[in-house]
């Protein structure tokens, strides 16, 4: 009896290793999508915002109000600061950037200043393409293709639905994504929807 239940329990166990079924890799586009989505919710995060050319910043400098100002960051990603000279702020967060400014200014007449960076004007996102009004468009916080289509009044009749082409800030690559997902957009972005043929 006790041979019968061994046996009958390998067998269950058999059974159970070819069910197993392996997962296959997501398609190339879909992969990219989905590494899209995992960045876009890293740099969407309270703080996390990585700052671009166009963006506008409000720095205060609690030990010398005369830095104190709004700055605009240039086509190069730099801004230029009172005392601190000429500093990279594309591609870092507003907290790296406080970092930056904080270390410039320890090196010249400051000892311990306090800074902080606030984002006040983004820069705009570009919609063109098979939309009823293309143009450049004010970037908040979260914006995805279809938001930008809805800011550019919609599809046209010709419009291809399943496929967008997006060129980031920064970048000559055109890529294509699928329609069927949340695509992020930042500052500077372009989004061109394509034309669908009869």
């Amino acid at each position: 009896m006790t041979y019968r239940i061994l046996c009958l329990f390998g067998c269950l166990l058999a059974l159970a290793g070819c069910n197993t079924i392996a997962a296959e890799a997501p398609p190339p586009g879909i992969a990219a999508a989905r590494a899209q989505e995992s960045d876009f919710s890293a740099r969407t995060s309270y703080g996390a915002y990585v700052l671009r050319p166009s963006d506008q910043v409000r720095i205060q400098v609690y030990d010398d109000p005369n830095i104190t100002g709004e700055y605009q960051i240039d086509s190069g990603g730099f801004i230029s600061i009172p005392l601190a000279g000429r500093i990279k702020a594309s591609g870092s967060t507003p907290g790296q950037l406080e970092q930056s400014i904080v270390a410039r200014l320890r090196n010249g007449m400051l000892k311990k200043p306090g800074v902080n960076v606030q984002v006040i004007n983004y820069g705009p996102v570009y919609v063109h393409g098979e939309v009823k009004r293309a143009g450049d468009f004010p970037y908040k916080p979260g914006l995805t293709v279809m938001d930008a289509v809805a800011l550019a009044g919609g599809y046209t009749y010709r419009a291809n639905e399943s496929k967008v082409f997006v060129t980031r800030a920064g970048s000559s690559i055109e890529q294509v994504y699928p329609l069927d997902r949340r695509i992020p957009i930042f500052p500077g972005d372009n989004v061109r929807i394509p034309e669908r043929f009869f």
